[in-house]
């Protein structure tokens, strides 16, 4: 079986670790920060999902296959139970995971997502990334050139280009899948959760300025998570953890009892 990708802080740490998946088309990398404030009082797994990052590339991208892989990923490092944290997708697949696999989930933390099904809403990055050739393209400047046709954030295009790297061939390439992005773009964005209930303590984190968890949410919720405690992000829109790190940090170690 292949294994996810990932980064560790505080290794030698003996309590419960906490893994984090980040969203559709981010990376590890983009936890750094926060991996390694909180490595200072748990063991902390920083993880690509498949076709993201350094993880392994697949046709196949079903939650179900992103919560077997979470499994994996913990037999692979003798990790019993663990905390589970993930934002937006990374969400997605762990709410799947610890309905799943109820027993090995200590407490869990969704970001700025829920468990309803979402209508489509990445197409026009979806064909930005389509749009550039990478066959032709020289250099980052130029990949971010074409994408700032089709999507008006710069930061929004900033973050997609993290995912360029110069491959063996001296040619730049997305770390992610995108073909397989694409196609199963329906399956993990436009579907809910499979439904089941986790009895254990949940966090739900929204940012203040994001419109993924409406308060009509709630109810859903708690339907699945009955323990879900909500909690809001003053000054964040969808990416709470980059946009107000301090206060999203401060949620997540309250939570997690750590001072």
């Amino acid at each position: 079986m292949d294994i996810l990708n990932s980064k560790i802080f505080g290794e030698n740490l003996t309590v419960t670790p906490l893994l984090v998946f980040h969203g559709l088309f981010g990376m590890l990398d983009n936890w750094g920060s926060f991996g390694k404030d909180l490595g200072e009082y748990l063991p902390v797994h920083l993880i690509d999902l498949r076709n993201h990052g350094r993880s392994f590339h697949s046709e196949s991208m079903s939650h179900d296959d992103l919560a077997d892989d979470i499994a994996g990923y913990m037999d692979h490092y003798g990790i019993q139970k663990a905390h589970v944290l993930g934002h937006s997708l990374g969400g997605k697949a762990v709410m799947q995971f610890a309905l799943k696999y109820q027993e090995r989930v200590d407490k869990l933390i969704v970001v700025d997502i829920s468990p309803k099904a979402y209508p489509p809403h990445h197409q026009g990055i979806i064909k930005a990334l389509e749009t550039v050739d990478l066959n032709t393209v020289g250099s980052r400047g130029e990949v971010e050139t074409v994408l700032s046709q089709y999507i008006p954030e710069k930061s929004t295009i900033q973050f997609l280009a993290k995912n360029l790297y110069w491959d063996d061939n001296k040619k730049l390439n997305w770390r992610f899948n995108l073909k397989t992005l694409s196609e199963k773009y329906n399956e993990f964005v436009s579907n809910a959760v499979k439904f089941g209930v986790f009895e254990g303590d949940s966090l739900f984190i929204a940012g203040a300025k994001s419109n993924y968890i409406l308060p009509q949410d709630e109810y859903g919720i708690k339907q699945q998570f009955p323990k879900a405690k909500i909690v809001t992000v003053k000054n964040a829109g969808h990416w709470v953890q980059a946009e107000n790190p301090v206060d999203f940090a401060n949620v997540v170690k309250e939570f997690l009892d750590l001072h």
